[in-house]
């Protein structure tokens, strides 16, 4: 292959740390982690596509993954400026969850180093069902309900037609975390995974990352910025941002008309003070209070996996968690 497979994976969930890591790693001179831009960068999923077309014999593909194909030059060409004495990474959330990818990154990388991260399970759905409504991925705000389509969708129904990725709806399945790491331990061992768990980056981000440099082999003595990313919003109206982003693609003759009489009559300095903001408070807003009751009925669901965690990692999350004092 001509091109540089990465040197290690950034495997963990969304809304479990994984873009704010990707930054603070990619300050390190020592390392290169592609600049995010839309379809690459972080979240290039190649290893996880593995069937990017909606439709298999007439019928939509539940395990449809992307809607198109990224082929092995496009994603070597997102690591052609590493300079040859840096270390080459990038970050993908669907490979922890993905049945394929960590075989597919093993086959094509035997030595790379994998970085998984993980949150208490209840608290990760409810955001990941948030990110997911504000990525038009979801149709269905009650979080209640959408974790009970689970099995719908399973069957594959209940998919909304823009889903890009069906099985990313399907909430409980992420959550096997077990499953998830038994995958990469058989394809890589033990040495070459490093688990992280979230409420060690929220507590101390800077420590967190400087784990990961010494698990990498470079240097953890340098200093490094932190920032608050990707942190989870609420969607205040649906209809008004599938009309924001049905303007910003010129959707329509009509649209493309409004949205180019816009620009005529502004500068980028103007939207950027004025009218992004605008909509910005229109459509996002702060996430809804969490239903109480749905989450202890979640966390008595997952208490299981939660001890099989612990068991597997040597830690208490059941404790950690508060998974010991559910009523």
């Amino acid at each position: 292959m001509a091109g540089r497979i990465p040197d290690f994976f950034i495997v963990g969930h969304a809304k479990s740390g994984t873009t704010a890591l990707y930054e603070l790693l990619g300050q390190h001179p020592g390392l290169f982690l592609p600049e995010y831009k839309k379809g690459a960068g972080k979240e290039p999923w190649y290893f996880a596509r593995e069937h990017p077309h909606p439709q298999t014999n007439g019928e939509r593909n539940i395990a449809y993954t992307g809607r198109t194909v990224q082929t092995l030059e496009d994603y070597l060409s997102l690591f052609a400026d590493a300079r040859e004495d840096q270390l080459v990474g990038e970050a993908s959330t669907s490979y922890i969850w993905s049945r394929t990818a960590a075989q597919r990154i093993a086959q094509a990388r035997p030595d790379a180093k994998i970085v998984a991260l993980f949150r208490e399970p209840a608290s990760f759905l409810r955001s990941l069902h948030l990110q997911l409504l504000q990525n038009h991925h979801e149709v269905e705000r009650d979080f209640r309900k959408a974790v009970e389509l689970d099995a719908a969708r399973r069957e594959n129904r209940e998919i909304p037609p823009q889903s890009y990725w069906p099985q990313a709806l399907i909430y409980t399945d992420r959550v096997q975390y077990v499953t998830q790491l038994e995958r990469y331990k058989a394809v890589f061992g033990d040495e070459q995974i490093l688990v992280l768990i979230y409420d060690d980056w929220r507590a101390d981000n800077l420590a967190t990352a400087r784990r990961v440099l010494r698990f990498l082999g470079v240097d953890d003595e340098l200093e490094l910025r932190t920032a608050d990313v990707n942190p989870t919003v609420g969607v205040r109206s649906v209809r008004v941002d599938d009309f924001r982003r049905s303007l910003r693609a010129g959707r329509s003759p009509v649209l493309r008309a409004v949205r180019d009489a816009g620009k005529s009559v502004t500068t980028l300095g103007m939207r950027k003070r004025l009218y992004y903001p605008l909509v910005r408070r229109a459509v996002f807003g702060a996430p809804p209070p969490p239903d109480e009751r749905f989450n202890r009925e979640l966390r008595r669901r997952f208490k299981g996996e939660v001890a099989a965690l612990s068991e597997y990692l040597g830690r208490d999350l059941v404790s950690l968690w508060g998974y010991d004092r559910l009523d």
